[in-house]
């Protein structure tokens, strides 16, 4: 029956291509990639105001984060924040205004030595072998261990049923439930279909991700060419996430 089934299917020249395209492209071996993002604060805030949201707003639709009326009961995964707090040890009174005055979007780091993962008593979040922190929302039990843990304030945790707060549920991605830490996971779904993080993808350019331990990657040769500061580096947890000022 299966090889009567078979003799049915029929494929298109450029469906032929794209198959064997499939198979010819090597798989990425995430043991050798290490994955970062650089933003370019000026470039970002060269933006206009409803493309800067965009970059906010489409991390909410792709990943399903709800939006709570009461601001305490807020869950996010890229928000916006200002230069002083964000990087408190490089603020000083002699910074350009226009330094200043930029808009920062913060997310998770994804260090190279995350304390988050050292704290949780399930496993339930973890540092992958390409250096993303990820979660398996399935093992959280809500302990917010993670949460006290991380000096970044980069989680969230759903202090009620989230799905009835999702404006448009996308059907494609999980939504949590309430007991559940989440955080930026770097888009590990889209990587793994050889697109990029839906805010890279939004930034028009000012984000820029790729393989820090590749000599040819975009985002290693700017930061070869530019300088660059990270979130409380002092602390030793060797953010992946660059600032360009």
């Amino acid at each position: 029956m299966a090889g009567s089934a078979l003799t049915t299917i029929t494929l298109t020249a450029s469906q032929v291509e794209k198959v064997l395209a499939a198979f010819a492209s090597p798989a990425i071996d995430q043991k050798k990639v290490k994955w970062g993002m650089v933003i370019d604060l000026k470039k970002f805030n060269e933006l206009p105001e409803e493309k800067r949201r965009r970059v906010y707003e489409v991390c909410k639709e792709i990943h399903n984060i709800p939006v709570f009326p009461n601001p305490k009961d807020r869950v996010e995964w890229i928000w916006p924040a200002d230069f002083e707090h964000t990087f408190p040890t490089q603020f000083s009174q002699f910074l350009p205004e226009e330094v200043e005055q930029l808009e920062v979007p913060v997310l998770c780091n994804h260090c190279e030595n995350p304390p988050c993962t050292k704290v949780c008593p399930t496993g339930a979040t973890w540092k992958r072998d390409d250096g993303i922190v990820t979660m398996d929302y399935h093992r959280c039990i809500g302990c917010r261990y993670c949460m006290a843990a991380c000096p970044y304030g980069m989680r969230s945790f759903n202090w009620r049923d989230p799905r009835p707060f999702i404006k448009k549920i996308n059907t494609s991605y999980h939504t949590r439930t309430k007991g559940v830490v989440e955080k930026c996971t770097f888009c590990v779904e889209r990587l793994e279909k050889g697109l990029q993080p839906a805010c890279v993808e939004a930034s028009e350019g000012s984000f820029i991700f790729g393989d820090l331990n590749s000599l040819e990657s975009e985002i290693t040769k700017i930061l070869k060419e530019h300088y660059s500061i990270r979130r409380k580096p002092d602390l030793g947890t060797e953010p992946k996430l660059y600032y360009l000022i």
